[in-house]
C-alpha cells in the first residue's frame, strides 16, 4: 500500500481539497443536545437500536419493581406499625425467587442479545473489502484488489500546523470540502465512499497503537490493534455523509481523526472508483454524482 508521508499527505490534501466538495446529505452525525441514537442506516444499527429499547424496558420495570418494594417496606415495617420486628435468617420461597427471577430475566436478554453480536461477528463475503489502518493521528484506507490507496486527515487537524481553532481558513477549507462550520472537528479531507446497498467489509489494524474505527449510524466498532487484522461488516441502506471518530484513546491527538464515510448510488461509485484510480488519488465524488 502506497504510504505518504505526514507532509506529503497534507499537501496533497489541500491541492485536492477544492475538489472534494460533494452535494450528499449529512445522515449520521452527532447533534448538540440531542438524546438517542444516530439514524440507524444499517440492519445491524437498527437491531442494535431495537435491543437497547427491549432491554430499557426490562430495567425499567426491574427500577419500578424495586422502588415499589422499597417503599412498601418502608410503610409497611415502619417502627410505629411493627415495633417488634419477625426475626429469621431463611424464607426459602423468597430465596427461590430472587434467584430464578434473575436468572429467567438473564437467559430471556441473552436470547435476543446474542443473535445481534453473532450477526456482528460473523463476517460475510463482502462486495467491496477496504483495510483501514489506525496511525497517529489519521487514517490510511486501501480498496483491496483495487489499485487505490489514500490517507484521511481532519480537516484543521492541529498537528497539520494548525491550533485547533475554526480559523478562517479552516473555514474555507470546509466550505471548499463541501461542509460547514457545523462539521468542524468531523469532516476529513478523504472519505471511505461506497455504494449503497452494498455489503462493506472493513480490515482494521494499527500501525502504531491500539486505535479504534466506528460509525454510530451503521452500528459498528472495531479496535485497531498493531500486529492484528480484525474485520466488522456493514451493509450501507440510505445515501449520505456519515461520520465517526476514533474510539480508543491513541495519543495527545486522539480527539482529532475523525472518520468520514460517503454512501452513494452504485452508478456514482463505479464512476468514483474508476476516476481515483486513474488520478491515483482521492477524487471528485460532486463531480461524479452531478455528471
Amino acid at each position: 500500500m502506497k504510504r505518504n508521508t505526514m507532509l506529503t499527505g497534507l499537501m496533497a490534501s489541500l491541492i485536492a481539497a477544492p475538489a472534494l466538495a460533494q452535494d450528499l446529505e449529512i445522515v449520521g452525525k452527532p447533534t448538540n443536545g440531542a438524546v438517542g441514537f444516530q439514524p440507524a442506516a444499517t440492519e445491524l444499527a437498527r437491531d442494535i437500536h431495537w435491543l437497547d429499547g427491549m432491554i430499557l424496558v426490562i430495567i425499567t420495570a426491574i427500577t419500578l419493581f424495586v422502588a415499589a418494594l422499597i417503599v412498601y417496606c418502608i410503610v409497611r415495617f415502619r417502627r410505629s406499625r411493627n415495633a417488634t420486628p419477625a426475626r429469621f435468617t431463611h424464607n426459602t420461597p423468597v430465596e427461590i425467587a430472587w434467584t430464578l427471577g434473575p436468572v429467567l430475566i438473564l437467559v430471556f436478554i441473552g436470547a435476543f442479545s446474542l443473535p445481534v453480536l453473532f450477526k456482528q461477528q460473523e463476517i460475510p463475503d463482502g462486495d467491496i473489502t477496504i483495510k483501514v489502518t489506525g496511525y497517529q493521528w489519521y487514517w490510511g484506507y486501501e480498496y483491496v484488489g483495487e489499485d487505490l490507496a489514500y490517507d484521511s486527515y481532519m480537516i484543521g487537524a492541529p498537528f497539520g500546523g494548525g491550533d485547533n481553532r475554526l480559523t478562517p481558513e479552516v473555514e474555507q477549507q470546509l466550505q471548499d470540502a463541501g461542509y460547514s462550520r457545523d462539521e468542524f472537528l468531523l469532516a476529513s479531507d478523504t472519505a471511505v465512499v461506497v455504494p449503497v446497498g452494498s455489503t462493506i467489509v472493513m480490515q482494521v489494524t494499527g500501525a502504531d497503537v491500539i486505535h479504534s474505527w466506528t460509525i454510530p449510524a451503521f452500528g459498528v466498532k472495531q479496535d485497531a490493534v498493531p500486529g492484528r487484522l480484525a474485520e466488522l461488516w456493514f451493509t450501507p441502506e440510505r445515501e449520505g455523509t456519515y461520520f465517526g471518530q476514533c474510539s480508543e484513546l491513541c495519543g495527545i491527538y486522539h480527539a482529532y481523526m475523525p472518520i468520514t464515510v460517503k454512501v452513494v448510488s452504485q452508478e456514482a461509485y463505479d464512476a468514483w472508483l474508476a476516476n481515483s484510480k486513474e488520478e491515483g488519488w482521492y477524487t471528485d465524488v460532486r463531480e461524479v454524482l452531478t455528471n
